[in-house]
């Protein structure tokens, strides 16, 4: 969302904001919108006091005995004018709250220009990109190989873009997820949450999935939303509210399920684990001042590196290009994992600065004790990590072609009840 003020005050910024991202001018139609919402109030607060008038003086004609028939009339009349401008009035106000809603964050200056993920720009590397000898196994031939990862019966289940696992597998999994919990709540300063998996619209639409991303997100039969990460509830921790500026930062964590249609996926990454309708994530959540976003955004991108580095697993961090950057984010740095399965780095965490484009849609502010001016906070979220993900990278980093096994990485043994090396299930 966006402060129709500050658009009023200097349009042209906004408009060249958005350019960036390709968008055509915006602020044309949504200052038409504006302009007809405030004549129109004009109107209605006229009409209001003319019949208030009107209304005074029908009770003094009476009162001497007058004939206010005339004046009675126009109270009528006026009251039926003040209730199509009402009508008026609150069909321009959603108009243009939905044409605002249906914008994009503006970009901080420092995001590079560009197109696409082709114009990203690489800012650092960390670790030597593993290459098997006998050649790239994918995670999909060493889960199946090992007898642990199951697509067929997933299918059978629910269709495509599942899977089972089973066995040493699943524990690691579940291992991979407890030992980012407990770096990022031991380590990282972050607490702990366990939130809803399913929300209402208005949770929703605070961190931006909706209304422009509907089509996107598994809804229940009641109406409800099954969250696609849990930045949703966790952001919205704050939501409707005045936060006291001592509290801050407010720094969150949870472990939980994903769900996303992928509608905007269709034909990509079709094989395997790496793009699913359901999916496990380490989500990281702030809540700060304005003025510490942009070292904050820093630091829970180091917070999400350090968990790559603890697994000994080789990674990039790029910057997200104008033309790839999400719809809700100031500055994004994705973090890519190196596969030696398809000899390439893929997304393994994003974690952005959202600036107060979701506080202003959620009406999360903050002010300083005992002072009534308000402000709105900024909020990040960062992926810490995508589980799955992260899963695929142990098995093809620590795979072993001589017995179709996967190594341990140190970090996760404690969580494997010290197993070394997981082993495929005898037939």
């Amino acid at each position: 969302m966006h402060d129709i003020n500050a658009i009023r005050k200097n349009p042209e910024a906004f408009d060249q904001n958005w350019g960036r991202r390709t968008l055509s001018p915006q602020t044309p139609e949504i200052l038409r919108l504006d302009e007809e919402r405030r004549a129109v109030q004009t109107e209605m607060q006229a009409l209001l006091q003319r019949r208030n008038e009107a209304s005074k003086e029908v009770g003094e004609i009476k009162k001497s005995g007058g004939d206010a028939a005339a004046l009675m009339a126009e109270v009528a009349s006026l009251k039926d004018k003040t209730a199509e401008l009402e009508q008026r009035e609150a069909t321009l106000s959603e108009s243009l709250t939905q044409h605002l809603s249906s914008l994009p964050n503006m970009l901080d200056p420092e995001v590079p220009e560009g197109a696409d993920e082709n114009d990203n720009v690489e800012i650092r590397v960390h670790g030597e990109p593993k290459k098997h000898a006998a050649g790239p196994v994918d995670h999909v031939v060493i889960g199946e190989n090992l007898g642990m990862m199951d697509f067929d019966t997933a299918a059978k289940m629910s269709g495509a873009r599942f899977v089972m696992m089973y066995s040493g597998l699943a524990r690691l999994e579940r291992a991979l997820a407890q030992f980012m919990l407990d770096t990022h709540t031991q380590d990282h300063g972050y607490t702990e949450v366990s939130p809803p998996l399913m929300v209402r619209d208005q949770t929703m639409y605070g961190t931006g999935q909706l209304p422009k991303f509907a089509e996107d997100q598994f809804r229940t039969t009641r109406g409800d939303w099954l969250i696609p990460t849990a930045e949703v509830p966790l952001t919205n921790i704050v939501a409707d509210s005045i936060i006291e500026e001592e509290t801050l930062p407010r720094r969150y964590t949870a472990f939980t399920p994903c769900f996303r249609q992928e509608a905007g996926a269709a034909g990509k990454d079709t094989k395997g684990m790496i793009r699913q309708h359901q999916f496990y994530k380490v989500e990281m959540v702030s809540i700060v001042k304005p003025e510490d976003s942009a070292a904050e955004h820093e630091r829970m991108t180091a917070c999400a590196e350090t968990i790559l580095k603890k697994l000994g697993l080789a990674f990039r961090t790029i910057i997200l290009c104008a033309g790839d950057i999400g719809f809700g984010a100031r500055r994004t740095y994705d973090i890519e994992v190196w596969l030696p399965g398809q000899e390439r780095y893929r997304e393994i965490s994003s974690c952005s600065n959202c600036g107060d484009f979701q506080a202003r849609r959620m009406k999360a502010r903050s002010r300083v004790k005992g002072e009534k001016e308000t402000y709105f906070v900024h909020t990040l979220n960062g992926s810490g990590l995508a589980v799955g993900r992260t899963l695929i990278a142990v098995l093809e980093n620590y795979y072993d072609p001589t017995d179709g096994g996967v190594f341990v990485p140190d970090v996760l043994k404690p969580y494997m009840g010290g197993l070394t090396k997981i082993l495929p299930l005898k037939a």
